[in-house]
């Protein structure tokens, strides 16, 4: 794998994980395999990933903490129930063919990093011509940025300012607009959102990357808040009161106040017309 392609890597992962990630190769194995790493902490001093060729067309991600991770582990294991729930929620959004496996044998809906000997090992099965460098990065794309961005939510990595006050205006029971405006902008759950519901915009159907090709990453993460919240709230779930909507519609939704417009509202206009 070229430098070139190591760069690709590297700037995928940070764009789904909002952190700086800096990455290698390590050849001392009998296949070469990448490691990836949160720059700020070092590979040492918190999670770092291995992905690398594992029997005939597999591939493995391992991850794991290294020998001086104490603070940052200790930062994790205070991370509130949100960011928990949405760690787990991104680990359930890899694909279905690729068996996830956890050290202390938890599973995928009650997984928690507990202590430093905490792994993570998945397998992705049936890859084709798994030894290329493509075959690598699609992994990296499917498997690798997920389990990052986990960790980076756990973490508490890009915590975004709301612009909005809390006093603002809002429904009886509803979310403070800060929390809706907070969630909209964490790049994880941008992550989440479009590998769960696809790249195209849910009102109107826009599909930025097929129009606009790499200059197409323009979709924006609309946070629902239905009336049954209102009548009867409950948790929030990222899995399901997030959808990806283009710029145009998240803009429309967003001119009523302080009661948004339904994406059902903006879709029968655009329809009658």
């Amino acid at each position: 794998m070229n430098e070139q392609q190591l760069k690709i890597l590297r700037n995928t992962v940070a764009e789904g994980t909002g952190a700086v990630i800096e990455i290698a190769t390590d050849s001392t194995g009998l296949q070469t395999s990448v490691l990836l790493w949160f720059d700020e902490l070092r590979r040492n001093n918190g999670p770092y990933v291995q992905l690398k060729p594992s029997g005939l067309k597999r591939h493995q991600v391992r991850l794991q903490f290294g020998n001086f991770s104490g603070p940052v582990l200790n930062q994790i294991m205070r991370a509130d129930d949100e960011a928990v729930g949405l760690a787990r929620a991104l680990l359930n959004s890899i694909e279905k063919n690729a068996s996830v496996h956890f050290s202390d044998g938890d599973n995928l809906a009650t997984w928690k990093v507990k202590n430093s000997t905490f792994q993570v090992v998945i397998e992705r099965r049936d890859v084709i011509d798994y030894l290329s460098d493509n075959a690598l990065i699609q992994t990296c794309k499917d498997i690798v940025i997920p389990l990052m961005a986990a960790m980076a939510e756990l973490i508490g990595y890009d915590e975004i300012l709301p612009e909005l006050k809390d006093d603002e205006p809002a429904w009886e029971g509803a979310e403070r607009p800060s929390v809706v405006m907070r969630r909209e902008r964490n790049p994880r759950n941008r992550l989440l959102c479009l590998r769960i519901h696809g790249y195209s915009c849910q009102i109107c159907g826009l599909d930025p990357l097929g129009k606009y090709g790499v200059a197409g990453t323009i979709l924006e993460v609309h946070h629902l808040e239905p009336l049954a919240v209102i009548q009867a709230p409950r948790p929030y779930d990222p899995a399901t009161d997030l959808i990806p909507l283009c710029p145009n519609c998240h803009k429309a939704v967003h001119t009523r106040r302080p009661v948004p417009w339904s994406p059902e509202d903006i879709r029968s206009w655009i329809t009658s017309d």
